[in-house]
């Protein structure tokens, strides 16, 4: 388990990407693309690349340098994930030729003692060696060969994201953005537990947090391992299964139930409510609405904070996105513009 320590400074602090960090999205997908995992989301992009890079030799070249750096489990050198809010993939790449030659030392031999690595990477950090710039080369390559297929589906699922999250923080707070990130992480005042394959603590100190929302990075989220750096928490776009469920006409009672349904609904739809507000709004009893609300939230289609002496229920990103396409959540989706500037 990851554990974020917050500062209320850092709660002031926290922001979402707006667009896909593209090298956040090669590391995942070359981590995607040597697994099993998202057989139905991922399996078809996985034959197109394993075809493209047997008939082109340099982009097979290229990936397999990628993979050398970046294993499909345990540490991955956080040189390769220069925080380049701006510029795309080469500005991303500058920051990466540009990496001191200590830090690439130290980063290459954490991943070094964990696996065998072929000796160019050892020339890497000497001066006047064109490794770097080999290596930067492989990545552009990669880049084109791994994302590019996929680019435009992965904008569209970024988009969608922060459109939503941008929702749940208009209609919540930041505490309810935080307690909207369940089932991956949960917000224990005034630490964020995050599912993660090691136990780590990181403390912000004020510097808040980057929340990274992407398409390639799958089950549970991902962080730089230097706790040094910025801050960042790179997380899975919302539930893929829901997205290719269709729930109109009566989909959703049918799932739910009628009763369930209209009060998650109400939640969704009015913003943070009140056990009494969504018993009264939805015609059920105290008790009723109670139960129900539990149910919801167990399921992790709510969240529940205390204000005061209320307790307030807001929707996850997973219940929006299982209330998709029956109108707030489809059309933020039809008010998104596509983003440029990258592959």
């Amino acid at each position: 388990m990851l554990r974020i320590h917050f500062t209320p400074q850092d709660l002031q602090n926290i922001r979402i990407a707006r667009r896909p960090d593209p090298m956040w999205e090669l590391v995942c997908a070359a981590c995607r693309l040597v697994t099993q995992q998202g057989p139905l989301e991922f399996g078809a992009w996985r034959r197109s690349v394993r075809e493209r890079v047997t008939a082109d030799p340099v982009a097979g070249r290229a990936v397999h340098t990628l993979r050398t750096l970046v294993p499909p489990t345990g540490y991955i050198p956080d040189f390769l994930t220069p925080s380049v809010l701006e510029g795309g993939l080469p500005a991303a790449f500058e920051e990466i030729q540009a990496t001191p030659a200590g830090r690439l030392r130290h980063e290459l031999g954490r991943l070094g003692a964990a696996r065998p690595l072929p000796a160019w990477t050892t020339t890497l950090a000497r001066p006047g060696d064109n490794g770097m710039r080999s290596l930067v080369k492989a990545l552009e390559i990669s880049a084109r060969t791994l994302l590019e297929p996929r680019w435009a589906h992965t904008r569209r699922a970024v988009r969608d994201e922060v459109d939503l999250r941008s929702r749940i923080l208009l209609d919540g707070g930041v505490l309810a953005l935080l307690e909207s990130l369940r089932p991956l992480a949960r917000w224990r005042a005034p630490v964020l537990e995050v599912e993660y394959p090691t136990h780590r603590d990181l403390r912000l100190e004020g510097r808040g947090l980057l929340l990274v929302p992407s398409y390639f990075c799958w089950r549970r989220p991902t962080a730089l391992a230097d706790p040094a750096l910025g801050p960042v928490l790179v997380y899975p776009v919302g539930e893929r299964p829901l997205d290719s469920v269709t729930l109109n006409d009566n989909g959703l009672d049918r799932l739910l139930g009628r009763t369930r349904a209209s009060v998650l609904t109400e939640v969704a739809r009015r913003g943070p409510r009140t056990t009494s507000e969504v018993a009264t709004a939805v015609g059920i009893a105290l008790p009723s609405a109670s139960y129900q609300l539990s149910v919801l939230r167990d399921g992790g289609l709510l969240a529940s904070r205390r204000d005061g002496q209320y307790v307030r229920h807001s929707a996850t990103l997973m219940g929006l996105r299982l209330l998709d396409g029956e109108g707030d959540a489809g059309e933020l989706r039809r008010l998104g513009q596509p983003v440029g500037g990258t592959p």
